[in-house]
């Protein structure tokens, strides 16, 4: 059995293909830039841009599974495509976001759920992996915090669960490896709610150098969301996650236990995550 692996240079695909590889799958994987992929060896990397779902013809020859980066463009005939190829079951990483109450207008989950609908639609086999914010967001402060030990957020006393990408990994290959799989939606969190300034407490306890939070709110938490997501150019996006970050101060996040009941292990703490990604925060 082949599995192919979308979105592989990723930080949750990168992952999958690891532990397919170790599980001793045959791996095929795509990437826009096979040449620069950077994947292990023993992997069968192929040219494919989900932009493009005609790139995808002779990856897919020969699977029977695949692991589905979610990208709504070109969705439905890169599916018609797998399905005429062979490809029986499809596992997705799609996000938390779609359970938001306002997904129609939330821009994050109306992407996402518009990809789980197209593979609800194909009538492939389908695993759908939603997890809340992945622990490697946190690297969006590694720059201001290796250079003044100080991170600017909004909203830092807004919660969350955060993910190690492994954790995410690890569900993934479950669903393609093992039976009973089929048709399921797993919510996946990491251990524990915490605030984004806890998080930055952790860095620091990980790094040994004491991280300075400077908490926004409103206008400033306004502005440096401008800075960090103004040119994704995705209409809706800043009110969006601006709303989602106040809305969760003093609150808790939700924590699932899919994680450990899907692998039989517990999930990586985010203290642990920290200790592993460490240098990101203080090398030069």
């Amino acid at each position: 059995m082949t599995v192919l692996v979308t979105g592989a240079t990723g930080n949750v695909g990168r992952k999958v293909v690891e532990s397919l590889l170790a599980a001793g799958v045959p791996v095929r994987a795509t990437s826009r830039n096979p040449k620069t992929a950077g994947l292990p060896a023993g992997v069968d990397v192929h040219a494919g841009d989900l932009d493009d779902p005609g790139s995808f013809k002779d990856a897919l020859s020969g699977v029977e599974k695949l692991f589905l980066f979610p990208n709504p463009s070109g969705i439905a005939e890169f599916l018609d495509l797998a399905k005429a190829s062979g490809v029986r079951h499809v596992v997705l990483l799609s996000s938390a976001a779609v359970g938001a109450p306002d997904v129609t207008t939330h821009p994050i989950g109306l992407m996402h759920l518009s990809v789980e609908q197209a593979v609800e639609r194909s009538g492939l086999a389908r695993t759908v992996l939603r997890p809340g914010a992945f622990a490697s967001n946190a690297l969006q402060w590694a720059p201001a915090i290796r250079e003044s030990g100080e991170v600017r957020i909004p909203y830092a006393e807004s919660t969350l669960s955060p993910i190690h990408e492994r954790d995410i990994a690890a569900v993934a290959v479950q669903a393609l490896l093992t039976d009973g799989h089929e048709d399921a939606t797993y919510e996946l969190t990491g251990p524990e709610s915490m605030t984004q300034r806890r998080q930055a407490e952790l860095i620091g306890a990980a790094t040994g150098r004491p991280v300075t939070v400077v908490d926004l709110v409103d206008g400033a938490a306004r502005a440096q969301l401008e800075l960090d997501y103004g040119g994704f150019g995705v209409p809706g996006l800043i009110d969006s996650v601006l709303g989602t970050y106040a809305a969760s101060v003093g609150t808790a996040a939700p924590v699932t236990d899919t994680v450990a009941r899907i692998t039989g292990r517990a999930p990586t703490a985010f203290a642990d995550w920290a200790l592993e990604h460490r240098q990101a925060f203080t090398a030069a």
